[in-house]
């Protein structure tokens, strides 16, 4: 039988840095849930495309907006902007930055257990 439990963002398990950015996760219930804080100035395709070594961004995103505001661009050339209080599902294949001068940050919960992981990818 499967037990509640309890995690602090404010401690996370794990903290994988990048340029501009980080990801805080923490795993329960058989999920991995990541804290993204991006800095202004990132951009995946500069601050984690040397990481993940793919064309464009390959994990896909169940996430919610916590704060900042950040611009998706597919790869077919499909935009969004996302702010505070939006939730978003954002397929395998894009780019994303930071748009202005705050911080953007945001919960994931699909894409947190292989996103910035050199060579990581949910199809890998």
């Amino acid at each position: 039988m499967a037990k509640m439990e309890k995690k602090s963002m404010n401690s996370p398990e794990e903290t994988r840095k990048f340029d501009k950015g980080k990801l805080e996760i923490v795993k329960l219930g058989g999920v991995t849930v990541g804290k993204a804080t991006f800095k202004p100035g990132w951009k995946w395709s500069e601050c984690v495309k040397p990481i993940a070594k793919t064309e464009s961004c390959m994990a896909e995103h169940s996430m919610y907006m916590i704060s900042g505001k950040m611009k998706v661009v597919m790869d077919d050339g499909t935009e969004k902007e996302f702010g505070p209080g939006d939730a978003a599902y954002i397929p395998a294949g894009h780019d994303a930055w930071v748009l202005g001068k705050g911080d953007v940050v945001s919960l994931d919960f699909s894409a947190a257990e292989y996103y910035a992981k050199a060579g990581k990818t949910k199809n890998k």
